[in-house]
């Protein structure tokens, strides 16, 4: 039996419903693939993650956790954790990458960035791992490993090496002197649901750690796969701020919070970077090359702020001399 049978006759025993049938809905950067049941009047939606690369436990474990707090999340209806499948409730088919634009962004976002507080405020971080120097510095080491070496096929020298060592640990050190927090870890607009009710729904999380406070409002206002005016991401970032304060009776000033915002785009941005190769050169998913150019291009304004990475700039420019970036002022 293959395994699209096999989920397909789980899926019919879990529903006692014999004439039910799945249609594929999406799959991810990840070994995971999504399926949407018909089931008379109800539609579901079953992941499959085969359990030689994915374990589903933690998506059921955060998946309480932010329902708890009232979050808008998939429902596990049933799971089966031997084969790797969980039947999941069905959040529609309308991502907010489908739907932002410049008349409803500030109304998505404000949804969006209300749900986030939610997250960090409410939701308990209770056995989640710590987001640490050594997870940090493993995510860094992504870009070297599948852009730099793989992807442009350049080899270091010394005093390179020297470079982006110091870059990563400013990094590191800027990610771990903020507050810490829940940190969905993937929290941008492809996993967020237009939805009529308790707007966003809130997909894939179950990489979910105890890590900086800017992780997923950089994720969310400088997506990978989306981008906007900076005076926008500035306006929505110091929105965010200014509510971290008041619920957290603080006063982080905005230079503070800007430089905190900037460091770990450029964090998370190497790694997706990395990330995006190994999906090409790995697992053969080339459709993600695309949004290396939007990527790179956040790394670079960014760094372009701060002195003690203009270095680290110079160097993305020395190995990148034959592509042509063309990055949104």
């Amino acid at each position: 039996m293959d395994r699209k049978q096999a989920l397909l006759t789980w899926v019919q025993k879990t529903l006692d419903d014999p004439e039910c049938y799945v249609k594929s809905a999406s799959s991810d950067a990840s070994f995971r693939s999504y399926w949407r049941v018909f089931s008379q009047l109800q539609t579901y939606i079953v992941m499959d993650a085969p359990v030689k690369y994915e374990n589903c436990q933690p998506f059921i474990d955060v998946s309480k956790k932010l329902g708890d707090s009232g979050l808008h999340i998939p429902k596990v209806f049933a799971c089966d954790l031997e084969q790797g499948f969980l039947l999941l409730s069905d959040l529609g088919t309308i991502q907010y990458l489908n739907v932002l634009n410049k008349d409803n962004y500030l109304s998505l976002y404000g949804d969006a960035i209300q749900a986030l507080h939610t997250i960090q405020q409410q939701t308990s971080n209770e056995n989640l791992p710590l987001y640490n120097s050594t997870l940090l510095k493993q995510e860094l080491e992504l870009f070297n490993k599948w852009f730099i070496e793989q992807h442009l096929g350049v080899s270091l020298n010394a005093k390179q090496l020297d470079i982006i060592s110091c870059c990563q640990e400013l990094l590191i050190t800027n990610a771990l002197q903020q507050p810490q927090t829940f940190v969905h870890r993937d929290y941008h607009s492809r996993n967020l649901m237009k939805t009529i009710k308790n707007n966003p729904g809130i997909l894939d999380f179950q990489d979910a750690v105890i890590g900086p406070v800017t992780y997923d409002l950089v994720s969310l206002l400088r997506d990978c796969y989306i981008s906007w005016d900076e005076k926008v991401t500035f306006q929505l970032s110091d929105l965010f701020r200014k509510g971290y304060n008041q619920l957290n009776d603080l006063n982080i000033e905005s230079d503070q919070w800007q430089k905190w915002f900037d460091l770990m785009g450029i964090q998370r941005h190497l790694k997706a970077i990395g990330i995006f190769c190994r999906l090409n050169y790995r697992d053969h998913k080339p459709g993600y090359l695309k949004d290396i150019n939007r990527t790179l291009c956040y790394v670079k304004q960014a760094c372009g702020k701060y002195p003690e990475l203009h270095q680290f700039l110079n160097l993305i420019h020395e190995i990148t001399p034959s592509m042509d970036f063309i990055c949104e002022q």
